[in-house]
């Protein structure tokens, strides 16, 4: 891209040269045209040679040749330049914003685990992962990825499954637990027996889903060489029937058809939708920037304006993904003093929930206070705080200890809290719905979107909280990445063969479904690097009323570009009626093209001014 930009810049500088100078000498003038289009025109003039060649005879780029070779014929050099520039300007344009476009999910990769920890003959050796069988035992320390599928049978841990399913919770592993490899380990030493080769593994399905999914992803075709497929030879056969019926059987003047016919191609170059089309897709994109959406093609910002269904993850695009206190229910003690005691309890804990419990009591923790405190895988915690004995976990945990207790059957994570052996109340932890997510629901609807679809790896009571409270229309719980792929597939059957399907996620758990989406809109702000690289709109601020603006910038962007294609045709068709019955001369039909053009490209350049979208 930037060697052309350099190409369209001195050659502009020698067309400026040759129109502001007038040398004494002709063939310099002329020479300083040839040498400006060779330099900004070549490579569209081989592209049309080529085409010739393989069977595409009529596309854009043998237009933009006939044209402005038939400009230089009758002696219109700086028009047959013009022209030539006003197209490549057009094109690096689009070039930019295809640029943008997806590029390979390399940090992806992340989740590939480089080795595996085996035992043999009482020996732990570092292994390719590849090389681990079913039935071997591998060793997995804390902070280390999961390599392969398998049984824990020896250990116990909290596991990051967020890779996976997209859920920040951890999730606690005992002997006797399934593990799945692209997880990491958190707390704890584990043994594990190998349940299915490296091939066969989640981690590895993963990546391949992702590449599998890309190559399912349809290119809409350029308008323009749909267009051109049929505008094209039509007026090359106009062109030639111009000099050829009046001369051969109306005996009219060679020179004076030929010029009508000439100038009939200069005017019928189309230029305006060439360059309008483009400039109006990437003022889209550069308008969609200022919003703090990144857009990676124009294809993505046509496609999203078509779009029927809205299948969204939870965790991080409709929650949070922050766990949160959302209720204290004390019972013979005061609230805060029941936050209190969980704070000092969970205090040497980084596990998700303990730094919910933290942040929701807020003051400096005296340690002094605390003699001792033990984590219970699974369970929660016991400790000694000012001389009491203080349990705070599960109902597990309470059970264990004999102590009565009123169960809690709100949505969410429940922390049951006990003082030497008496029950005083329990906490309600659950993920907070973002606070635009709502109004973002019913305003895609009144947008025509004509189903919202959940997908979570969550449990089924709590997907199914969520989506009563958005207003979701389907949800579907505890879903891996091959459930969240196979609901999209069906989902993709259901829409209009013109409709569009988009998935909006953040997770490396949701690039396959990214990638397989007819647009896959990720949360960049805090998403995964996969995501957001595997996706076709990236979301800079975490927002779902994001979505919202985005569809409607690009309604705003696709009525510009028909207004644009509309305005282009009709002065077009105007002016080559005009030029064919000699009333147009080519003077007038390079003010109507070049017009046509800059008319068109300041309507484009509308969608620049966009800030918000109401």
């Amino acid at each position: 891209m930037k060697k052309k930009g350099i190409k369209i810049i001195v050659s502009l500088i020698l067309f400026l040269i040759a129109m502001i100078i007038n040398f004494d000498n002709e063939l310099i003038n002329k020479g300083i045209f040839i040498i400006a289009y060779i330099i900004v025109g070549l490579e569209i003039v081989r592209k049309a040679l080529r085409n010739i060649f393989r069977g595409k005879v009529f596309d854009e780029n043998f237009l933009m040749t006939v044209a402005t070779i038939g400009a230089f014929g009758i002696g219109e050099f700086p028009e047959a330049v013009a022209v030539m520039l006003f197209y490549q300007v057009g094109e690096l344009f689009q070039s930019y914003a295809v640029d943008k476009s997806r590029k390979s999910i390399a940090s992806l990769m992340d989740i590939r685990p480089d080795y595996a920890n085996i035992e043999k003959d009482g020996k732990v050796l570092k292994v390719d992962p590849d090389d681990v069988k079913i039935g071997d035992i591998i060793i997995i320390k804390p902070g280390e990825k999961v390599p392969l599928d398998g049984t824990v049978i020896e250990g116990n841990t909290s596991i990051d499954t967020k890779a996976l399913t997209g859920e920040s919770l951890p999730r606690e592993i005992a002997p006797g637990d399934e593990i799945l490899s692209g997880s990491i380990n958190i707390s704890g030493l584990i043994k594990v027996k190998v349940s299915k080769e490296y091939g066969e593994s989640t981690v590895s399905k993963i990546l391949d889903l992702v590449e599998n999914a890309s190559s399912k992803k349809s290119k809409s075709e350029n308008f323009i060489t749909k267009f051109a497929q049929y505008y094209t030879p039509i007026v090359v056969i106009i062109a030639v029937l111009l000099v050829v019926v009046p001369v051969i059987f109306f005996g009219g003047e060679f020179s004076d058809w030929i010029y009508r016919a000439l100038s009939f191609l200069v005017v019928s170059c189309p230029c305006a939708l060439v360059i309008s089309i483009p400039l109006s897709f990437f003022g889209g994109i550069g308008g969609a920037s200022k919003m703090g959406i990144l857009i990676k093609g124009s294809n993505y910002l046509e496609a999203i304006a078509s779009t029927e269904i809205i299948v969204f993850d939870k965790t991080g695009t409709l929650t949070e993904g922050i766990f949160e206190v959302q209720k204290v229910n004390a019972k013979d003690i005061d609230e805060n003093d029941l936050i209190e005691t969980a704070a000092y309890a969970e205090c040497y804990s980084n596990h998700p929930i303990s730094l919910s419990i933290k942040r929701a009591y807020g003051k400096q923790i005296d340690k002094s206070k605390i003699k001792s405190t033990e984590e219970l895988s699974g369970r929660g915690i016991v400790a000694i705080i000012n001389g009491k004995n203080v349990l705070v976990g599960n109902e597990k945990l309470l059970n264990e200890n004999n102590i009565e207790f009123e169960k809690n059957n709100d949505i969410g994570t429940i922390l049951y809290v006990a003082i030497d052996n008496k029950y005083v109340g329990n906490i309600v932890i659950a993920d907070k719905i973002k606070e635009d997510a709502k109004d973002s629901i019913m305003s895609l609807k009144k947008s025509n979107i004509k189903q919202a679809v959940m997908l979570t790896g969550d449990r089924k009571a709590v997907g199914e909280n969520v989506a009563g409270i958005l207003g979701i229309d389907k949800v579907y719980t505890e879903l891996l990445p091959d459930g969240k792929v196979e609901k999209v597939e069906e989902l993709l059957k259901e829409k209009s063969e013109k409709g569009k399907l988009a998935f909006v996620g953040d997770g490396i758990n949701d690039a396959p479904v990214l990638a397989l989406a007819d647009i896959g809109i990720a949360m960049g702000g805090l998403g995964a690097d996969s995501a957001i690289e595997a996706a076709d709109i990236v979301l800079m601020t975490d927002e779902p009323s994001k979505i919202v603006d985005t569809i409607r910038l690009s309604k705003k962007t696709m009525k510009i570009v028909k207004e644009n294609i509309i305005f282009a045709i009709s002065v077009k068709v105007l002016v080559l009626i005009l030029s064919a019955i000699g009333i147009s001369t080519m003077w007038e039909a390079v003010f109507a093209d070049v017009g046509v053009s800059i008319i068109a490209i300041l309507n484009a350049l509308r969608v620049l001014n966009v800030k918000k979208m109401k």
